[in-house]
């Protein structure tokens, strides 16, 4: 029966929200609402009832009106009115509104909603659910809506889709939105795009979503990817995530290889602060409290401006090796984590993320030993990067290239757990308080959160960086004694005190500002040169 099938394409809860993403007052005039059923049918009718009692007007919702639509739809969906709703509950009550969702589904919503994990949604959940979902669904819209025109077109949905990596034809994207089947297969056909426009609007596009759990929205999160241009020397930031497509036409790359294009020349422009940090770290003290001018100056009178930049060669030199076993063992353990989404979810990055960094540091760590010694060295100690390893090789053996080892390993977590941390905290926070209209936050809030989030992460992992720097470069220290990364951390807490643990921060800091923004300016000229195309 044609008048049937068309019911079930009755708005979910049009006249629930206005757009303005607050409970809305009415019904749009002439929709045939759930919530007006509900209202009508579920205890909440009376006067004003029906559709067009009272419009919206945005910012003078009435109070009111908003919680009696919001609790007749919520009364519509409570079976067996116990004021809760659990999966029984949303499975029955949507089916008989025409809506039929898995059981898997409706978990979903339950768990997306259940801030008190009780398993089960009270009203004031259900609202905080409603309220938070369609603020996603709008900035997907957004993301979605490539003309800007309030509607998506199949041209449009080809487009998105393509730019996640999944190739499809202009016909398949009309049958996208001819008709979505919900529930299971012999589940019944809801109509996405309920006027026959061929087209969808954010009605249509609400209507049909708000009850049903997204989960992962890609297009939010590829605005949001944690790049490689936020380079701040200590490169172990959690890798790049690349489409299918970016993988199966050889973009990702271009991409790594902007990327370290973009840290060789920020390391470089930067390089006279590392150093000056790593003089700090393994020189200074209570008796030797060595200021930044103080720094410099030292070290251009011992061997003139160009001694500014020892230890830069060999630190620009790991970036490739570095990026590429780190993005390979990457790929290889988001396999063997056995996901099949995308995008991977916090979590599984962080622990995907600071292994592929433990296999990379592993794999290089004797250049890390180089650079350590090649900033510390002083003038004619060494003819070149060749002449320092041999030095080492003869007089300590294999061992020395591998001082450190373990706190540097142990750096690994807090950096890229913090940093991952804070960068999540920061876009969330974005989202929720500016993104009305878009979800892409610019230039200047990606850069503003990279760099804290980074800066942040440093700040925690420092005083292993610290104890990592004196062990690879004790040998270079006379009258160093060979000491444990335990001693290490009792002696300067002993001599020096908890601040001990932190000299050669502020050099480290001052770098932070300078390396992200040029990092940034660099990637993007290397991909318009490379072709890479930008989100």
């Amino acid at each position: 029966m044609p008048g049937a099938r068309r019911s079930l394409a009755s708005p979910v809860v049009s006249g629930v929200l206005c757009p303005c993403g607050s409970p809305r007052a009415a019904a749009a005039p002439g929709t045939a609402s759930v919530t007006d059923g509900a209202a009508a049918g579920g205890g909440g009718g009376g006067p004003g009832a029906g559709p067009g009692a009272g419009p919206c007007g945005r910012a003078l919702c009435e109070a009111s009106e908003q919680e009696r639509r919001l609790r007749a739809l919520f009364q519509k969906l409570d079976v067996n009115r116990d004021g809760a709703l659990c999966i029984h509950d949303l499975a029955v009550g949507l089916g008989r509104l025409g809506l039929h969702r898995t059981e898997l589904d409706l978990l979903k919503i339950v768990k997306a909603g259940d801030k008190d994990l009780d398993g089960q949604l009270d009203f004031e959940e259900f609202v905080h659910y409603l309220q938070d979902h369609e603020k996603k669904l709008r900035l997907v819209f957004k993301s979605l809506d490539k003309k800007n025109d309030g509607r998506i077109d199949a041209q449009e949905i080809v487009q998105s889709l393509r730019d996640l990596g999944v190739k499809i034809s202009e016909q398949q994207a009309e049958k996208i939105l001819k008709r979505i089947r919900t529930g299971h297969f012999w589940g019944p056909v809801t109509y996405m795009d309920k006027n026959g426009t061929m087209t969808i609007d954010w009605n249509e596009w609400r209507d049909y979503h708000l009850l049903h759990p997204v989960e992962n929205i890609p297009e939010i999160i590829l605005y949001w990817k944690h790049s490689t241009i936020f380079d701040v020397g200590e490169n172990l930031t959690v890798p790049d995530e690349f489409t299918v497509e970016e993988r199966q036409t050889g973009m990702w790359w271009r991409h790594l290889v902007a990327g370290g294009g973009a840290g060789a020349v920020s390391r470089t422009c930067t390089a006279p602060l590392d150093r000056l940090k790593v003089l700090m770290q393994v020189h200074a003290s209570r008796s030797n409290n060595m200021c930044i001018i103080g720094g410099f100056t030292q070290m251009i009178r011992e061997g003139g401006p160009r001694s500014l930049w020892r230890g830069n060669g060999i630190n620009v030199l790991k970036i490739a090796p570095e990026s590429a076993i780190k993005f390979m063992a990457y790929e290889q353990i988001k396999r063997f984590i056995g996901t099949d989404q995308e995008m991977l979810r916090i979590h599984e990055r962080l622990l995907a993320g600071s292994l592929a960094g433990a296999i990379a540091q592993s794999s290089i760590y004797p250049m890390e030993v180089l650079k350590t010694r090649m900033a510390l060295r002083k003038t004619g100690q060494y003819s070149g990067m060749l002449d320092c390893a041999k030095n080492i090789l003869s007089k300590e053996g294999m061992a020395a290239f591998y001082k450190g080892y373990i706190p540097n390993m142990l750096g690994i977590i807090p950096y890229a757990g913090i940093d991952l941390a804070v960068y999540e905290t920061l876009k969330n926070a974005w989202l929720q308080r500016y993104a009305v209209n878009s979800a892409d936050p610019g230039v200047f809030v990606l850069l503003a959160c990279g760099t804290i989030s980074s800066t942040c992460g440093q700040l925690a992992s420092y005083p292993l960086a610290l104890v990592r720097t004196r062990m690879q470069a004790q040998a270079s220290v006379e009258g160093a004694p060979e000491v444990t990364m335990r001693g290490l951390f009792k002696h300067i807490l002993k001599t020096e005190g908890a601040f001990g643990l932190y000299r050669g921060l502020a050099p480290n800091f001052m770098k932070v500002i300078p390396a992200v923004s040029i990092s940034y300016v660099v990637y993007e000229n290397l991909k318009m040169t490379l072709g890479v195309q930008s989100r």
